[in-house]
């Protein structure tokens, strides 16, 4: 099974331990679990508080990278078994990978290829299936982000993301983004611009200020484009200009297109909308009365569905976008892993007329 999806957190070496030690304390709930950390060649070993896998990262953390293997149960009431690694600058410099990357240690956990759902006499819907795979998934994606990248008073974790791909790309090509302050939302752009104009790794860019990062993109040749991933297949290009233009603008302006975008009507989604929400009712009542998948998976009263192809390309297509202001004064913004941010910043941008067809 491959593991899945991928979430990344930046920030400066000087506080990456205590960017660490903040993950730890919000995945970690039962002090009396054990963390196991793995640091090759140095060192491993396991730990029953956070206070204290922090202390022993931190002793090596610039000779050895972290890896540490631990469970966590989120506010959905799932739990996940999970990987987090902690890299150093100078591992950074070598291969590029986080510096703070988690990961479910099995896609399953939150990629969901199977769903035991209650259809009641109602036909089956690839759809309506869709539309509750988008539910249960998201919710436990934005938990699992704002955990790695805890929005709190220290501003230490400054933006992540998340992205089915093994690596941190562009961040309008990801599911999932974060800033610590929402007014630098147009550092997806940037980022993005840089990453794959200049063939740039985002981790070692991403803490680059914004002001940098205007330097590189006002540095391209005019009219230079690029074209992010979709993963709808269209080709929908960046230019430099539109970039440039969009880091000129105040960053609630560009919030508030983006809600705008987000809440653009889907006819296609509305429609099966009906459906998922019957299904998972019925499933809630099914689940109360303690019914299971029956023997064969092909009869009342509960189903296991598979994803298909049909389900993907479903939520490729038509998966919405959640524009999420936080208290802290951050923002993220998340739609489902096969789904990439990239349609909504166009919209966004178009209605701006920042971008023109």
């Amino acid at each position: 099974m491959r593991s899945g999806p991928h979430f990344f957190a930046w920030c400066d070496e000087a506080a990456r331990v205590d960017a660490l030690h903040a993950a730890f304390s919000a995945l970690v709930h039962d002090p009396s679990h054990c963390i196991y950390v793995d640091m090759h060649p140095d060192a491993s070993f396991s730990a029953t508080s956070v206070d204290e896998t922090a202390a022993k990262i931190r002793a090596h953390l610039g000779h050895a990278d972290a890896e540490a293997y631990l469970a966590t149960s989120l506010s959905s009431g799932e739990s996940y078994d999970l990987i987090l690694r902690c890299y150093s600058d100078k591992s950074e410099r070598i291969t590029p990978r986080g510096p703070i990357h988690l990961r479910p240690r099995y896609y399953e956990d939150l990629g969901r290829m199977r769903m035991d759902l209650a259809l009641g006499s109602g036909p089956r819907s690839a759809e309506a299936e869709a539309v509750i795979a988008w539910h249960i998934v998201l919710q436990d994606l934005e938990d699992l982000l704002l955990r790695v990248c805890p929005p709190d008073a220290s501003g230490r974790v400054s933006t992540g993301g998340c992205t089915s791909a093994w690596t941190w790309l562009a961040p309008v090509s990801m599911c999932a983004t974060y800033h610590a302050d929402a007014r630098d939302v147009a550092r997806d752009l940037a980022l993005s611009w840089v990453s794959l104009h200049d063939k740039e790794k985002v981790s070692r860019i991403a803490g680059m200020s914004l002001e940098a990062l205007h330097a590189r993109v006002d540095a391209a040749p005019g009219g230079a484009r690029v074209f992010p991933r979709d993963n709808s297949g269209r080709s929908l290009a960046l230019s430099r200009e539109t970039v440039l233009k969009a880091l000129a603008m105040p960053g609630s302006a560009l919030l508030e297109a983006l809600d705008a975008a987000a809440a653009l009507p889907d006819d296609a989604w509305r429609a099966a909308e009906l459906r998922a929400n019957e299904i998972m009712h019925l499933t809630a009542q099914s689940m109360a009365r303690g019914e299971r998948v029956t023997v064969t998976g092909k009869g009342p009263p509960v189903w296991r569905v598979e994803m298909t192809g049909e389900h993907v390309y479903f939520l490729v297509d038509h998966a919405p976008f959640h524009v999420r202001r936080l208290p802290s004064g951050g923002v993220l913004l998340a739609t489902h892993p096969y789904r990439t941010l990239w349609p909504l910043w166009a919209d966004a941008l178009f209605a701006l007329g920042l971008m023109r067809n």
